[in-house]
């Protein structure tokens, strides 16, 4: 080869890469989780597999351990379009949306089989558009676990067991008013001192889902984990509606599917950390009780629909989650 059709070609190679760094788009996304956590896995999955398929022309990429802000600032930005992708609670959403507040009742999903019909049907693409006067768009939806009631001393086994005791619960409404209508003590305490709360006897229990009663080591200080599952707020994976609106209907496939692969790796992950919490649960002598008959802990929450579900669309759309088998 001469010396001439060398240079022509390096000159070639260097204006492709050259304009390849200047048209690839790329994606800031914002995760409150630990880079070990599933979704952030499922997150950094959902990144390669965009970059891959588009050929480098969107590269996606995530900051981990809310680096960018609280997922409140983060969902303020993503209006701003400060940041174009994220994995939100889809109960944080409801500040923004009032329609996304309906997956955060107590008791609206009967199992996760039952979240994820609805989630990934369409009920989740009402969810969905609700969310486009924040500019954004879910692309799918991640589990968020099932948070349930886990004691010192009583094991509870119905509505009546919960009754006076002292349950440290989130200061958020909906906790506070789940565990008033089944009669118990609602305690808000900050997340650093249940341990010791539940050591000391300051409280009688507490609530969250099964990998977090681990790794907070709450399990080596209470005895007995009910699985009634009140409450399961999936996670969504979401995409700024103006990036979402410039892409071409092929773009919009790759992203789809990038999201959704993401989702089931998310799933399967969140599931064997669940099973591994279980058995580490149960190997220190905590007690799993399954509760076959949650009817009447639903039954007790008529008052909490009453107070929080004040709105026809979210009346609406309860009805239409409790009428998907």
């Amino acid at each position: 080869m001469t010396t001439f059709r060398k240079t022509i070609l390096a000159a070639a190679a260097v204006s492709v890469s050259q304009f390849s760094t200047a048209t690839a788009e790329e994606l800031t996304g914002w995760n409150i989780h630990a880079p070990d956590y599933p979704g952030s896995i499922a997150m950094e999955r959902f990144a390669e597999l965009v970059d891959q398929r588009t050929g480098g022309r969107f590269q996606p990429s995530v900051y981990h351990s809310a680096q960018l802000g609280d997922q409140t600032a983060a969902i303020e930005q993503m209006a701003l379009d400060g940041m174009q992708w994220a994995v939100f609670s889809s109960g944080s959403l409801g500040d923004v949306a009032e329609e996304l507040k309906v997956v955060s009742l107590p008791y609206v999903f009967r199992s996760s089989t039952h979240m994820f019909s609805v989630v990934d049907g369409e009920i989740g693409g009402q969810l969905s558009d609700a969310l486009a006067g924040a500019n954004m768009v879910v692309l799918s939806w991640f589990d968020g676990g099932a948070r349930s009631f886990y004691t010192v001393e009583k094991p509870i086994r119905t509505p009546a067991d919960i009754v006076g005791l002292k349950i440290r619960v989130p200061n958020a409404e909906v906790f506070i008013a789940t565990a008033e209508a089944l009669g118990a003590n609602a305690t808000p305490l900050a997340f650093a001192e249940v341990y010791t709360a539940l050591q000391t006897g300051v409280v009688d229990g507490a609530e969250n889902n099964a990998p977090s009663l681990v790794s907070t080591r709450h399990h080596e200080v209470v005895n007995y984990y009910s699985l009634d599952e009140h409450l399961m707020v999936p996670e969504a994976l979401v995409l700024s509606k103006t990036v979402w609106d410039g892409l071409s209907e092929e773009d919009r496939a790759v992203f789809m599917g990038a999201a959704r692969e993401a989702a089931d790796l998310q799933r399967s992950l969140w599931t064997d950390r669940t099973d591994a919490s279980m058995a580490a649960a149960r190997e220190q002598g905590v007690e799993i009780i399954e509760i076959a008959d949650k009817e009447p802990f639903v039954d007790a929450m008529v008052p909490v629909y009453e107070k929080l579900v004040t709105s026809n669309s979210v009346r609406e759309l309860l009805a239409a989650i409790q009428a998907v088998e």
